[in-house]
């Protein structure tokens, strides 16, 4: 299995900055987003493709939904069995997922479509082991965020925020992010990649949003208004595109 660049190397500070609660982006932004589009529906048993050391995995189950979580890094899925000794955390790659066709209700990308090499047989295997009628939820970084990791924001002279620079938009590439003592390898792709993966899997959309946020923590996000980080899609599997695509 190929490596994806850096996760093995980072995942102490991973571990370390995510904490039990995730993030800040995860805790005030993204988790109470994907929650929202959980909450009045059951799920039998949900898949987590790059579930790292195994938090969404857990808060789901704390929600009564199976899980199996899968990581292309052995330490970060060793820290899920660890802190989840009872799951099910498999070492394998999101482009060639060992569970059956047609095995899960619900399928979770939360942050790991930017970390896969072949997103499009990522995408391919989420929908193959699915059910007819199943549910995909993708959390990305949205492509104007990832075509401007180089640049980022540019401020004046008196350190006021001007703008945000992207360049080289249409461009499929590689690149090496750091921060907080991890360095890893993101993707960037533009966003009609994305969706033409998505509807060539033959999925159909029922939800886009750049979801906020929360109104308390506002202040902990001052440019995020202005150029989302993260885009929230839900997909769902026709009943008639059968268990495998």
């Amino acid at each position: 299995m190929k490596r994806h660049l850096g996760w093995d190397a980072s995942a102490e500070a991973w571990i370390n900055s995510n904490g039990d609660d995730g993030d800040k982006s995860r805790k005030h932004i993204l988790d109470p987003a994907i929650l929202r589009r959980l909450d009045g529906r059951s799920f039998e048993n949900a898949i987590d493709v790059g579930c790292g050391e195994g938090r969404f995995c857990r808060l789901l189950q704390a929600r009564g939904v199976k899980t199996v979580g899968i990581d292309l890094s052995e330490p970060l899925v060793l820290q899920a069995r660890t802190r989840d000794p009872l799951g099910d955390y498999r070492v394998e790659s999101g482009e060639r997922l060992s569970s059956a066709d047609g095995e899960f209700d619900l399928a979770i990308s939360y942050l790991s479509l930017i970390d896969i090499p072949d997103f499009r047989a990522a995408i391919r295997e989420m929908v193959r082991v699915m059910k007819p009628g199943a549910t995909l939820l993708v959390v990305n970084l949205t492509s104007f965020n990832t075509a401007g990791q180089e640049k980022g924001w540019r401020r004046t002279f008196t350190g006021k925020i001007k703008d945000y620079v992207i360049d080289d938009y249409s461009t499929e590439r590689a690149t090496i992010v750091e921060w907080g003592g991890i360095r890893v390898e993101n993707w960037h792709r533009p966003l009609d990649a994305y969706m033409q993966a998505y509807l060539s899997a033959g999925l159909n959309l029922i939800q886009y949003e750049h979801p906020m946020p929360e109104d308390d923590a506002l202040h902990l996000f001052e440019k995020y208004p202005r150029a989302p980080w993260f885009n929230l899609m839900e997909w769902r599997k026709p009943l008639n595109l059968g268990v495998s695509t």
